[in-house]
Protein backbone atom coordinates (compact mmCIF):
# COMPACT_ATOMS: atom_id res chain seq x y z
CA UNK A 1 0.00 0.00 0.00
CA UNK A 2 1.16 3.22 -1.04
CA UNK A 3 1.69 6.48 1.05
CA UNK A 4 -1.42 8.12 -0.56
CA UNK A 5 -3.62 5.11 0.37
CA UNK A 6 -2.89 4.72 3.61
CA UNK A 7 -3.00 9.01 3.50
CA UNK A 8 -6.95 8.22 2.36
CA UNK A 9 -7.48 5.84 5.01
CA UNK A 10 -7.03 8.22 7.71
CA UNK A 11 -8.28 10.94 5.93
CA UNK A 12 -11.90 8.62 5.92
CA UNK A 13 -14.73 10.09 8.09
CA UNK A 14 -14.23 13.47 6.97
CA UNK A 15 -12.90 16.19 9.61
CA UNK A 16 -14.65 13.76 12.64
CA UNK A 17 -12.53 13.41 15.72
CA UNK A 18 -9.02 11.44 15.20
CA UNK A 19 -6.95 8.90 17.06
CA UNK A 20 -3.73 7.59 17.03
CA UNK A 21 -3.17 4.37 16.07
CA UNK A 22 -0.26 1.70 16.72
CA UNK A 23 -0.31 -0.45 13.72
CA UNK A 24 2.43 -3.64 13.94
CA UNK A 25 2.83 -6.76 11.45
CA UNK A 26 1.64 -10.22 13.03
CA UNK A 27 5.13 -12.29 12.73
CA UNK A 28 3.00 -15.48 13.74
CA UNK A 29 -0.25 -15.16 12.08
CA UNK A 30 0.75 -12.80 9.10
CA UNK A 31 -1.15 -9.83 8.35
CA UNK A 32 -1.37 -6.09 11.19
CA UNK A 33 -2.50 -6.39 14.85
CA UNK A 34 -4.01 -2.22 15.23
CA UNK A 35 -4.44 -0.65 18.67
CA UNK A 36 -5.81 2.61 19.84
CA UNK A 37 -3.90 3.36 22.87
CA UNK A 38 -6.84 6.10 23.83
CA UNK A 39 -9.29 3.42 24.36
CA UNK A 40 -8.21 0.63 26.67
CA UNK A 41 -8.42 -2.98 25.03
CA UNK A 42 -9.65 -1.18 21.74
CA UNK A 43 -7.51 -3.34 19.03
CA UNK A 44 -8.27 -4.89 16.03
CA UNK A 45 -6.49 -6.68 13.10
CA UNK A 46 -6.41 -7.50 8.92
CA UNK A 47 -4.73 -8.78 6.37
CA UNK A 48 -3.56 -5.74 5.07
CA UNK A 49 -3.04 -2.09 6.43
CA UNK A 50 -6.02 -0.58 4.87
CA UNK A 51 -8.57 -3.67 6.05
CA UNK A 52 -6.33 -3.04 9.83
CA UNK A 53 -7.10 0.31 9.34
CA UNK A 54 -10.67 -0.10 8.48
CA UNK A 55 -11.27 -2.51 10.82
CA UNK A 56 -9.76 -0.46 13.89
CA UNK A 57 -11.99 2.54 12.66
CA UNK A 58 -15.51 0.08 13.36
CA UNK A 59 -14.04 -0.79 16.59
CA UNK A 60 -13.22 3.16 17.81
CA UNK A 61 -16.46 3.34 16.87
CA UNK A 62 -17.76 0.51 18.93
CA UNK A 63 -15.95 1.30 22.05
CA UNK A 64 -17.05 5.00 22.17
CA UNK A 65 -20.95 3.80 21.35
CA UNK A 66 -20.52 1.52 24.76
CA UNK A 67 -18.70 3.95 26.63
CA UNK A 68 -21.46 6.42 25.95
CA UNK A 69 -23.94 4.12 26.91
CA UNK A 70 -22.52 3.53 29.90
CA UNK A 71 -22.77 7.52 30.85
CA UNK A 72 -25.03 7.87 33.79
CA UNK A 73 -25.75 10.43 36.52
CA UNK A 74 -24.33 10.22 39.90
CA UNK A 75 -26.63 12.68 41.67
CA UNK A 76 -30.07 13.74 41.02
CA UNK A 77 -29.15 17.43 40.06
CA UNK A 78 -26.22 15.83 37.47
CA UNK A 79 -27.17 15.25 33.91
CA UNK A 80 -26.37 13.66 30.85
CA UNK A 81 -25.83 15.69 27.90
CA UNK A 82 -24.21 15.10 24.39
CA UNK A 83 -21.73 17.38 22.69
CA UNK A 84 -20.19 17.10 18.82
CA UNK A 85 -16.49 17.23 18.61
CA UNK A 86 -14.47 18.02 15.58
Amino acid sequence: MGKEEVESQRLKGGDNMRFKVVLRPDLEDGGYNVSCPALAGCHSQGETVAEALSNIQEAIQGCLEVLNERARPCRPDEQILEVAVG
